[in-house]
């Protein structure tokens, strides 16, 4: 493995700091050019489940209210896209981890925050990357927005978003558990069950009884119901809070999860090994 190589800067300033996290994030874009399986691994399942669902089953599958199905389907595969930089990140982070690459950074003059922080923008950049191939199969299946650029654009914005957050989830996720192998069993989970017990794919309603609040109130569901708003899109239907205020779901939601994964990850990250 080849060592980190971060300029020394002094800690005092902000924009010492922005030099390190953007350091650091360089060195993990240069492992995932060496690497392209990793972006892949990010666009493959939500590409899978547009051409399973949106295309093969697309005649067993109906949209309450009527619509396109694959207008319904294309919000859900994006944020299951969002979900997917959780393993990769967790992987890399316990890469480092394990390898030592981490003792190296804490030995350097380099910003605690930098590290953690340079790996979530390296892996949000290709995160949003990935976004792009899924949106241009989305439209090949038959997606269409029906709002202006503002929508459309607060749509996108809103799973980049979502994106950045699950990526300290996967950040934590890597500094808890060391095993790769335990990471690369349990991250495929998340991408494929989460968003089946959400609408993402299926309306609530036509989910058993036990499973119906928790799709109501899954953080996927209000995100993908938040943008299928957003794009003018068929949306699922509900008389619940969660259903009928998706965007104030999203944001606390959200909030919630950066603010109690990102604290942890920091202080594990500094305690690690000690």
């Amino acid at each position: 493995m080849t060592t980190a190589v971060v300029p020394t800067l002094s800690h005092t300033g902000l924009a010492a700091v922005a030099a390190e996290t953007a350091a650091v994030a360089g060195r993990r874009l240069r492992h995932l050019r060496m690497a392209p399986g990793r972006f892949l691994g990010i666009t493959l399942n939500p590409l899978l489940t547009m051409l399973v669902l949106g295309f093969l089953l697309e005649r067993s599958l109906t949209v309450p209210g009527g619509g396109a199905y694959q207008e319904y389907l294309f919000a859900g595969v994006a944020v299951q896209a969002g979900l997917a930089g959780i393993g990769p990140t967790a992987i890399a982070v316990a890469g480092d981890m394990r390898g030592g690459v981490i003792d190296r950074f804490r030995s350097m003059p380099v910003s605690r925050g930098a590290v953690l922080f340079g790996h979530t923008l390296a892996d949000w950049l290709v995160g949003l990357a990935g976004l792009v191939p899924v949106a241009l199969f989305g439209l090949l299946l038959g997606w269409r927005p029906h709002t202006g650029p503002a929508g459309i654009a607060a749509g996108f914005a809103l799973l980049a978003a979502f994106s950045y957050v699950m990526l300290w989830v996967g950040v934590l996720l890597g500094l808890a558990s060391r095993s790769l192998e335990t990471i690369s069993s349990l991250t495929p989970l998340v991408v494929t069950v989460l968003p089946f017990l959400s609408s993402a794919f299926l309306a609530p309603e036509n989910l058993p009884a036990g499973l119906r609040t928790v799709a109501e109130w899954n953080p996927v569901s209000a995100v993908a119901q938040s943008c299928r708003d957003l794009w003018g899109n068929p949306a699922a239907t509900g008389a619940g809070f969660a259903a009928t205020h998706p965007v104030a779901v999203v944001a606390l939601t959200l909030a919630a999860v950066f603010v109690v994964a990102c604290p942890l990850a920091l202080h594990r990250y500094r305690t690690a090994g000690h």
